[in-house]
């Protein structure tokens, strides 16, 4: 019987900077484009397998703790599930529904929120702290929210691990914060955290044979208007590159002649 359950949250993003929007939909074109795991994430997986193997080093019975990585896309998002198996993730799965399509990142919160409540027993969260695509950073405060449950950003370390509490200190702009909390709990972690693993011939034969479920609204029984666009508070409008514009204006003369045309310059552009 598994008591404590791990889960961390992951996302295919695209494996390159060269990306396209479809100027109809206003989303990512994503056919003929190498998608890879959002790299925060793979530090989340890290830390999501390290944990597992610190708490059974304390004593804790194997098979009473799981590893879970969750991701919401469309099916080949099942690439990076496998991806985190091979790494050491017991086992994975993907939220994958036309229905889902669209979801802003409130949207996304609510439905991997309601997918972590259908597995039940979940103690800690793991997210990466943004991902490359989105870059908000908002997903995992929003999951914690909907769960009503704590969490804390920018996680640098955690210093103690049991099977009821965690210590977990992050670095702000100005100073580090150490946080001793009751599970459950969900937090967020960036590069600084560790060092992610290479994956062993064992765990990418193991990925190979796994079965990944795939669970679609029939599965989770969510009400239409809060998934997709329809539960979206944000939609995205028009994406679109700036016009960037220089102007140039080159100013002669002596030295006091110069400063003062830069003066007269200035002023026009109402900058003193």
């Amino acid at each position: 019987m598994v008591k404590i359950k791990i889960i961390t949250c992951i996302k295919q993003v695209p494996g390159t900077t060269d990306i396209q929007v479809d100027p109809d939909t206003n989303t990512l074109v994503r056919e003929g484009i190498e998608s890879i795991i959002n790299p925060f994430d793979s530090y989340a997986v890290e830390e999501a397998i390290s944990l597992k193997e610190r708490l059974v080093e304390q004593g804790m019975p194997e098979d009473e703790i799981e590893t879970i990585a969750l991701s919401m896309g469309p099916p080949q998002a099942t690439e990076i599930l496998r991806e985190a198996i091979s790494l050491g993730i017991d086992n994975a799965i993907l939220l994958s529904d036309r229905a889902f399509a669209g979801s802003d990142t409130w949207a996304t919160a609510y439905t991997l929120s309601r997918a972590i409540k259908k597995i039940g027993d979940h103690r800690i969260i793991i997210f990466g702290k943004q991902t490359m695509d989105g870059d908000t950073g908002q997903v995992g405060p929003e999951v914690s929210h909907i769960l009503n449950i704590p969490f804390v950003g920018y996680a640098s370390d955690v210093k103690k691990i049991s099977k009821n509490s965690i210590d977990i200190k992050r670095l702000t702009d100005q100073r580090y914060e150490t946080f001793n909390m009751k599970l459950p709990i969900a937090f967020s972690v960036g590069k600084d955290i560790n060092v992610p693993r290479i994956a062993s011939l064992r765990g990418k034969l193991k990925a190979k044979k796994a079965e990944i479920p795939i669970w679609d609204n029939s599965v989770l029984s969510l009400d239409q208007d809060d998934l997709g666009l329809n539960g979206s508070y944000t939609k995205v409008i028009k994406i679109f590159s700036p016009d960037i514009k220089h102007e140039v204006k080159i100013i002669e003369g002596s030295s006091q002649e110069q400063v003062e045309g830069l003066y007269k310059a200035l002023k026009e552009i109402s900058v003193v």
